[in-house]
């Protein structure tokens, strides 16, 4: 009984484990847990019962929480935007942009990846559209089929590191930092991520160019009479608005001191972006010619995700919104996206109404199963324990972060990352703050690995997602009429483990090389507590505000106290 008192906590967490592996719900799993342990350390005298008191004010916390409002929203603008063709569009365009270019097909897949995680935000609606739309065409034209799933696969996970990610909302709260900041430090390392995937392929292509031909000439629809591609004008175009895009945003600079990259990234690519519509516009209204079809093709169906990508992002980064603002109007530019599509019936509103009620009340059970586990885990001192073993670790902060990193990795193989961000983050964020790690660049580090969850063979969810979709079976093309062999279960999961090993070279790069996450403190104005001085606080002093003396220098510099 002695041994049971003192390893309580350990004895907790590990039946957790096993709850877990045994396949029970996870959010009856962690309350069942906190609520039968609770009970036993109430009987054995460790806690007393009035702990469970609190239990009824955390869940209304959890309830009343408005950072959590974004997950409905976000997730119904991802839903609305699945349904409304915008995926369809982009990845033909930018297919048909890139086609030329051996690898061009994985390559539109994965930038195509980018501006879904941008604008969507979830995986599923990622990885089931590409799988849909791009898997046919590049099985067609003879891709590799690991490369072609692997590629499939990552891109969509993507969602998960480039905000407005569900994960990066639910860990901030853990966390219990901003959203907004959180945002700001997965930007660099969510593009850098999506750079390291073209960059596979194109060495792939230079090594094998089988295994990523480049799209046959009868396959380019949008080229000229003449037989050109007609991208002279797309560069020019580009250039021109760039150039616009340069010298318009330097005002805003000028007059916003210390502007932090995202900021700057965000207003230079609303700027870009107004002047290539504008040009096309006046191209096509006033039919000048200036244009190919491949030019005023991309400029129209890229603008639009893009102005979506700054109403949510541009106007967390600018401070004009919240996340959870941003979210709703997210959600609200979604909608219009797909009414002037002409995609939007109430149908597909009630759709992603019921998928969006399903996955947020999935969100809010964990979360509240979670609260009622901690308490519990807290009362027997949990989070003693839990700190004493990783603080105790050789190699101090490396340690730590080498030894949570590799746990998360191998978690990651039985759990998906809402579970792991409300089981082991609670645990493991108190600790990390105690040990002095900025716990935005922890929680990106977090995000960056949790990634690996859903490309982990075998319970890789992007992996399921993919399978549903790909050809159990061989048929033929409706196309060219060959005979097209059937995707593979183990195709798809080789296919992942190039992917895998670059998400974990994202892992190593974060813990290295930290200001690609730390650059969201840019401009920020902070206290340096070492240089605030105060004067003769007795009474008033002889002046009326209490600063002491009026000629003494109690604060002979205001703004010597921020650096």
């Amino acid at each position: 009984m002695e041994f049971f008192v003192d390893n309580l906590a350990p004895i907790m967490f590990i039946n957790l484990i096993v709850f877990l592996l045994l396949g029970f719900p996870v959010a009856f799993s962690l309350a069942a847990n906190g609520i039968l342990y609770g009970l036993v350390a109430v009987d054995l005298g460790m806690i007393q019962p009035a702990l469970f008191q609190a239990l009824p004010q955390r869940v209304f916390g959890i309830v009343s929480n408005d950072t959590l409002l974004a997950v409905p929203f976000f997730t119904l603008m991802g839903l609305v935007l699945e349904r409304s063709g915008m995926a369809e569009d982009l990845l033909e365009t930018i297919g048909q942009l890139f086609g030329p270019v051996r690898g061009g097909l994985a390559i539109a897949v994965v930038l195509v990846g980018a501006m879904l995680a941008a604008t969507t935000g979830v995986v599923s609606a990622s990885v089931i559209s590409m799988g849909l739309i791009s898997l046919p065409i590049m099985l067609r034209y003879g891709y590799d089929r690991r490369l072609a799933s692997g590629v499939i696969a990552a891109s969509g996970t993507l969602s998960q590191i480039i905000p407005p990610s569900l994960v990066l909302i639910v860990l901030a709260d853990q966390l219990g930092r901003s959203v907004g900041d959180m945002y700001r430090g997965a930007l660099i390392p969510g593009f850098v991520l999506a750079g390291a995937y073209i960059l596979y392929v194109v060495v792939l292509s230079f090594i094998n160019p089988a295994a990523a031909p480049a799209l046959p000439e009868e396959a380019r629809i949008y080229g000229q009479a003449n037989g050109r591609r007609g991208l002279r004008s797309l560069a020019v175009l580009t250039l021109i608005a760039c150039t616009v895009s340069y010298f318009g945003s330097e005002h805003y600079f000028h007059t916003h001191a210390n502007v932090p990259i995202d900021e700057r990234v965000v207003v230079m690519l609303m700027v870009w972006g107004l002047t290539a519509l504008a040009i096309a516009l006046v191209n096509k209204v006033f039919r000048l010619g200036l244009l190919s079809k491949i030019a005023e093709r991309v400029t129209f169906v890229m603008i639009p995700p893009l102005f979506l990508i700054f109403l949510v992002l541009g106007t967390i980064f600018i401070g004009m919104a919240t996340p959870t603002e941003g979210g709703a109007m997210g959600a609200v530019g979604a909608i219009l996206m797909a009414v002037s599509r002409g995609r939007f019936s109430l149908s597909l509103l009630k759709q992603a109404m019921d998928t969006t009620t399903k996955l947020t009340c999935f969100v809010v059970f964990i979360l509240v199963g979670s609260t009622v586990f901690s308490l519990s885990f807290r009362g027997v001192n949990g989070d003693l324990w839990v700190e004493h073993l990783l603080i105790g670790l050789p190699g101090g902060q490396w340690g730590f972060l080498i030894v949570v990193s590799v746990l998360t990795f191998f978690l990651a193989f039985f759990l998906d990352f809402f579970e792991l961000a409300f089981i082991i983050v609670p645990l493991l964020g108190p600790v990390a703050e105690k040990m002095g790690i900025d716990l935005i660049w922890f929680g990106v580090l977090l995000a960056v690995n949790m990634q690996t969850s859903f490309m982990h063979p075998p319970f890789g969810f992007a992996l399921f997602y993919l399978r549903s979709v790909a050809p159990k079976e061989d048929y033929h093309d409706r196309v060219t009429g060959k005979l097209i062999p059937r995707v593979t279960t183990g195709q798809i999961y080789w296919g992942s483990i190039p992917f895998i090993c670059i998400q974990i070279a994202m892992v190593a790069a974060v813990l290295v090389f930290p200001r690609m996450v730390t650059h969201y403190k840019d401009g920020a104005v902070t206290v340096d507590a070492s240089k605030v001085q105060f004067g003769n606080t007795s009474a008033y002093g002889s002046d009326s505000y209490g600063y002491g003396d009026a000629g003494s220098s109690a604060v002979t510099d205001p703004g010597a106290a921020f650096k």
